[in-house]
């Protein structure tokens, strides 16, 4: 087989998988088919003698995917549930995580019971009958930059979310192929032993999972220093797992044949434990086909070794390439075999180089100083955390004072990282690239490294690539448009205002959950705005306004400040005074400009007037204290009430007399909100609706929709359509778009 040949066999199948699975617009199938027609091309030149081979294998895949394109049918709840204890998490009462139905996976929430909770912690495979439940798709982002739980559950092929009203279990006793389900959670409940970064490094080394939410801090700390890899189980541990076993083998006289069957046994079962993370698995096929063929004496190329990885992982998992960290993975490889005749420091350049497109279009920052950080860090894990967890899970348990000692050195080397991040000495917010500049990115730098000596124009292809992403940056941080956004925030208030060119960016308030119950989670600013701003390259805002102290206006405040820098924040005079709100600001009062207001106040900014219309007198930030807006972009004129009572609104009408072409509806659309004599004489021509889906309170009213259809206006509400944004240029007219529809309104 002439070299290079499986190569761009698998090559053509990623181009093949990119276009069955992921090309949804019809721009993206043609730039897909150019590149697979393209590697096609290249195929039939040069490799006419196994053209039909790769046609024999094209036909099985094209097969194969587009059966797995093909989304399984809503689960038949008369087939019983199974769960596994590895796959669970319990919190207090309440089960998340995935079951399985016949051979399909789900998604799991509900209340469970104390036994059942008992008998998963004990390692236990429960087996439910007679479930009721409520059968959802799971539900895909409703706002830019948000991650695509919709997707990601999808590559592991889970469509469907289960929300458990009632059932029967009993425990299951395990099949063969179930063991290695009961060895996973045998090993979780063993790691759950250990102090808390003992326990994070052995769960991300053995099992590819984080323990615990409160270990989260240290993920988006290596995350932050462009490290994150490390946590990975990736190629670096499956070498340095098969030169350990190989240096006990040769300790034990064993022949080279015993250690690579050793090796792999090896492999194979932390690729089971590691629930078949994507970069473990292409390492371990790399390492076992690599032995296999040495062994076998038959020459191969590692470039065919990683085409024939990618086609057999392919054969494996078909929506292999649904994860960033996939993609990643192999783009690296295929970078490193394009780069080995390169110094380390040209190499580490260029291959960060290659893998900051797709690092873009997912996460939207990087740490332009990774490589520096990689340098130091690096060692540390390898030399001192990696070897002293192994130890530590290993005699943890006969000898704890060791697993002490152990505990308090991570924790230093783990403070020391965390300062480092704290500093955010190199991160760069660049934004969210588009698909097709990813694409384009990726395809310069490519041709970069294949032929540095090509030149265009007089410039060489790596200046290319730099004025590439200088344009791409400027477009992002220097916008021709400016906008209101009403952030998809759920039950709640969040709405973002930009200007062009020099862009200014300001909130009105920051949503936030209502707590109900003992339940804790993981703030919505995390999960929504903060990747919504860092997708458009927001990593600070001018101001935020705040309309009153409620926790779904406000209760974000914290965890934003936390995160991104603010300059200043405007709220109506008196809400200091309210203990609850001086609660939310006490750690930042240093390093924010607090700008207390009233009615007749404006606050002039970026070429934005904001006119305050309400309170008139001092308050502690009650529902009719809102703190009430009202400005003007592109000729035409806003209204924020926040969550203002009908007296209040009287108050502005007969002070102001104001009409407006656009208003937020008062307290998400409830049945007291918003004067239906208020709402005739603002004569809006579109109001706005923030509500979260399925909430508790019925929002919107009916009797509310059915006053602005008697009033004939229209409405748009973020609980149907997802983020709503209106944007303005000089260069065009005026637009509406929703995230979930997509359609100009």
């Amino acid at each position: 087989m002439n070299p290079g040949f499986l190569l761009l066999v698998g090559l053509e199948l990623v181009a093949l998988s990119f276009t069955i699975f992921q090309a949804n617009k019809f721009s993206q199938l043609i730039v897909c088919l150019l590149i697979f027609g393209y590697l096609l091309t290249l195929l039939y030149f040069k490799y006419k003698k196994q053209l039909k081979v790769f046609l024999a294998i094209l036909v099985i895949f094209v097969g194969y995917f587009l059966l797995a394109k093909k989304g399984p049918d809503q689960p038949n709840l008369n087939q019983p549930l199974i769960i596994y204890p590895d796959q669970v998490k319990i919190n207090d009462d309440f089960l998340s995580g995935q079951g399985k139905i016949g051979k399909q996976p789900v998604s799991l929430a509900f209340k469970i019971r104390e036994n059942e909770a008992n008998a998963l912690k004990d390692d236990q495979i429960l087996i439910l009958h007679n479930v009721q439940a409520d059968i959802q798709e799971i539900d895909g982002p409703t706002t830019p930059g948000q991650f695509n739980f919709k997707k990601y559950n999808q590559g592991k092929d889970i469509y469907w979310q289960l929300k458990i009203k009632n059932y029967q279990a009993m425990i299951k006793k395990p099949n063969f192929s179930e063991q290695i389900h009961i060895l996973r959670s045998k090993i979780q409940n063993y790691f759950a032993q250990f102090p808390q970064n003992v326990r994070f490094l052995a769960s991300e080394m053995i099992l590819a999972q984080n323990p615990t939410d409160e270990t989260k801090t240290i993920l988006e700390n290596y995350r932050d220093l462009g490290v994150i890899h490390l946590l990975s189980i990736s190629g670096l541990h499956v070498g340095l797992y098969t030169i350990v076993i190989a240096a006990f083998c040769t300790l034990l006289k064993r022949t080279e044949v015993e250690t690579v069957i050793i090796c792999s046994i090896f492999l194979l079962i932390e690729v089971l434990l590691s629930d078949f993370q994507p970069g473990f698995v292409r390492a371990s096929l790399s390492y076992i086909l690599a032995s296999f063929f040495n062994l076998k004496k038959i020459p191969l190329a590692a470039g065919d070794r990683l085409g024939l990885a990618v086609l057999i992982h392919l054969l494996i998992k078909p929506k292999l390439f649904f994860s960033s960290g996939a993609i990643l993975s192999y783009l690296l490889v295929f970078g490193l075999e394009l780069t080995n005749n390169l110094s380390k420091l040209r190499q580490n350049i260029k291959l960060n180089l290659l893998i900051n497109p797709v690092l873009l279009f997912s996460f939207y920052r990087i740490n332009i100083l990774t490589i520096l950080y990689n340098m130091i860090i690096v060692p540390v894990f390898n030399y001192v955390l990696l070897p002293l967890t192994f130890i530590a899970i290993t005699l943890g348990k006969f000898l704890p004072s060791i697993v002490d000692m152990i505990e308090k050195l991570f924790l230093f080397i783990m403070r020391i990282i965390e300062m480092i991040a704290n500093t955010k000495l190199g991160m760069l917010t660049f934004g969210q690239l588009k698909w097709w500049q990813a694409i384009f990115l990726l395809l310069v730098t490519v041709v970069s490294i294949l032929l540095p000596s090509l030149e265009l124009t007089k410039l060489r292809l790596k200046y290319w690539v730099v004025v590439s992403y200088l344009i791409i940056f400027i477009q992002i941080h220097f916008p021709l448009y400016g906008q209101v956004t009403f952030i998809d925030v759920g039950q709640g208030d969040s709405i973002l205002i930009t200007t062009p060119f020099k862009r200014k960016a300001y909130l009105i308030d920051t949503g936030g959950k209502v707590s109900f119950g003992k339940k804790k989670s993981q703030p919505q600013v995390n999960r929504i705005t903060l990747p919504f701003l860092y997708s458009q390259g927001i990593d600070h805002l001018d101001g935020i306004f705040l309309s009153h102290q409620d926790a779904d206006h406000v209760g974000d405040l914290g965890p934003l400040l936390d995160q991104i820098k603010v300059k200043k924040l405007y709220f109506a005079k008196g809400l200091t005074d309210n203990p609850s709100f001086r609660k939310r600001i006490a750690n930042h009062t240093n390093q924010i400009k607090l700008v207390p207001l009233l009615a007749n106040d404006q606050v002039k900014e970026g070429g934005l007037v904001f006119n305050v219309v309400y309170p008139f007198q001092p308050g502690l930030g009650k529902n009719e204290d809102s703190l009430s807006l009202y400005f003007e972009i592109a000729h035409k004129k806003w209204l924020f009430t926040g969550d203002l009572d009908r007296n209040g609104e009287r108050k502005i009408m007969e002070h102001y007399g104001l009409k407006v072409d656009y208003f937020k509806l008062g307290h998400h659309g409830s049945k007291t909100a918003t004067d239906p004599e208020f709402m005739k004489k603002l004569t809006p021509e579109l109001v706005f609706i923030s509500s979260g889906r399925n909430n508790r309170f019925g929002h919107p009213h009916p009797e509310t929709l059915q006053t602005l259809q008697a009033l004939n206006i229209p409405a748009l509400n973020t609980q149907d359509s997802g983020t709503i944004t209106w944007t303005y240029s000089k260069f065009g007219p005026s637009k509406f778009t929703t995230f979930l529809s997509r359609k100009n309104k």
